[in-house]
């Protein structure tokens, strides 16, 4: 893996809560004509979408071909596969569902920031809690590689939160929260039966 210095020193600085300078998919455009190919296989893996009941953050989702090489992506992968098992689990807990999943406690910020979410009343600050959490643990994973692949990776996911923020509209947030709750409620569901779905 090479340095990026570059390309890295181009981009505009990201701040949390502000609209994005570019979009997600015209950074991505742009990191297919710097990265190198084992850098570029790692980008589809710079993604909020991890199923829960993924048993490893190392194991290829289906139609992921390349190997995972990154660390950084890694400790992202297993850090939001974690919040989302916490968030089941302690949404179940307020709900009062019989057997509730377990879920890891570890890495302690992943399950705190599910637990300060799912006790919350607003959708809206909800989410924005998560995603909040979400970007400081992207700079945690990243931090000392200002130049290098997980910068690139970093951003990505960075821009994607910044994308996702600047679409919250609080009057269409109840639906959207309504439908992300359902589909966790769902996989929680096939979580304890042991079907995947």
């Amino acid at each position: 893996m090479g340095s990026y210095y570059y390309f890295v020193s181009q981009l505009p600085y990201l701040v949390y809560g502000q609209q994005p300078p570019l979009s997600s998919a015209a950074f991505r455009e742009q990191c297919l004509n710097f990265l190198d190919p084992a850098d570029k296989a790692q980008l589809d893996r710079c993604s909020f979408d991890i199923p829960p009941e993924l048993p490893s953050p190392l194991k290829p989702m289906p139609g992921e071909a390349a190997e995972l090489s990154s660390a950084f992506i890694k400790n992202w992968r297993e850090w939001e596969r974690v919040l989302r098992l916490n968030l089941v689990r302690f949404r179940s807990q307020r709900l009062k569902r019989e057997g509730a999943a377990e879920a890891p406690e570890y890495p302690a910020d992943a399950a705190q920031a599910a637990k300060s979410a799912s006790s919350m009343d607003s959708p809206l600050e909800a989410e924005i809690t998560l995603d909040r959490a979400r970007w400081d643990a992207i700079e945690r994973f990243r931090a000392g590689n200002d130049f290098g692949p997980d910068y690139v990776f970093a951003y990505l996911l960075k821009l994607i939160l910044m994308e996702r923020r600047s679409s919250f509209k609080p009057e269409e947030g109840f639906m959207e929260y309504k439908t992300l709750y359902a589909s966790i409620m769902e996989n929680a569901g096939s979580a304890e039966s042991g079907v995947p779905k």
